[in-house]
């Protein structure tokens, strides 16, 4: 279990004890009762966010998730390999793969099809809070690359020991992929990966997605644009949070009354998904089990701050892999330099 996390995003790290419906409730009262008002992004991926977030993964503007499957397509047998070198004398071993938020896991494939090429066959385990997802990822993965056996996990992954089932005589190959670590303020950043080190042995992988800061190729236009897409995508996914919060808690957002906004933070380094109430309004979410019913006053302009996604130089990818436990070992980026997939070993 983290430690308390100082961003105002933070995950709650009393989650695991709660019903679905209470833990929602619980990281509703804790963010929105907040100077500023938050909502933690696990909050977006009920059934139908899920299924925006595969939506904004194919947007042109999007560029993080084709990117990062190109340059699996291209380096995919390579970091497989070098993820299987042997120590010292011993024998190149086995990889077992475990994905943290693994979603549909639709650009693992390409990673398994490596490693069933090396070693014939490999144990896959996804581990994600979305139980939709997981069962959309098992079933393709299943139908479609014979040799995987699928062993997933619905678990929170910030906030819980990891599922890993450690196989005799295997090595285990983690991947953090999607520029998921983002998410996370420095510090809960290097909990997380600590969180996972704790659970890995000397010698273990880390395969890590992380997407660069504005540059050459990159201009913060751009950026922003890959969350804030012209056909509203990326908005519906934003506002579909306070749908949940109707639906689950009988709360009476007015999602129509509230803006998306993507704004680039240039000292933090990182992007900020907002919701702008346009005109004063009060909102009412009802008692439950985990807690008695709150009025919220909202303001014209004020804003429920819903995600953040920090960008990475070389340079703070690697102290972030040190400070957690980790030695660096390779990085691949795209000829662009948009994104980059960091192979690290755990020391």
């Amino acid at each position: 279990m983290l430690p308390a996390a100082t961003d105002p995003l933070s995950l709650s790290t009393s989650l695991c004890t709660l019903s679905p419906i209470d833990a929602v409730a619980a990281e509703a009262r804790s963010g929105l009762l907040s100077a500023p008002k938050t909502l933690s992004p696990w909050l977006f991926y009920d059934e139908n966010g899920s299924r925006l977030f595969e939506q904004i993964t194919e947007l042109p503007e999007y560029y993080l998730t084709r990117t990062e499957r190109g340059i699996f397509h291209a380096y995919a047998d390579e970091m497989i390999a070098l993820a299987s070198e042997p120590t010292g004398s011993d024998p190149a071993p086995i990889l077992t793969l475990i994905e943290l938020g693994a979603g549909t896991a639709t650009k693992t494939g390409i990673l398994l099809r490596a490693a069933v090429r090396r070693q014939k066959t490999v144990v896959y385990q996804p581990v994600d809070v979305s139980e939709t997802a997981l069962a959309e990822a098992t079933e393709n993965i299943r139908g479609q690359i014979p040799g995987v056996t699928v062993r997933c996990q619905v678990a929170d992954y910030t906030t819980q020991p990891l599922p890993l089932n450690r196989l005799p005589n295997t090595r285990t190959l983690a991947l953090y992929i999607g520029s998921s670590i983002g998410n996370f303020s420095p510090e809960q950043a290097r909990d997380v990966l600590w969180n996972l080190r704790s659970q890995l042995l000397p010698g273990d992988k880390l395969l890590l997605g992380t997407d660069l800061v504005p540059g050459n190729f990159k201009s913060i236009a751009d950026l922003i644009a890959a969350y804030d897409d012209a056909s509203g995508v990326t908005a519906a996914f934003n506002r579909n949070v306070l749908a949940r919060l109707n639906r689950e808690l009988g709360a009476n957002f007015h999602s129509e009354t509230f803006e998306h906004q993507a704004r680039w933070n240039a000292s933090e380094s990182r992007i900020e998904m907002h919701l702008v109430s346009s005109r004063a309004q009060q909102i009412h979410i009802p008692a439950n089990s985990s807690g008695p019913s709150f009025t919220l006053g909202f303001a014209r302009g004020e804003s429920i701050h819903t995600e953040n996604s920090y960008k990475f130089t070389p340079e703070r990818t690697q102290r972030l892999l040190q400070s957690a436990g980790f030695a660096l070992d390779r990085t691949w980026k795209d000829e662009q330099q948009l994104f980059a997939v960091n192979l690290a070993t755990a020391i």
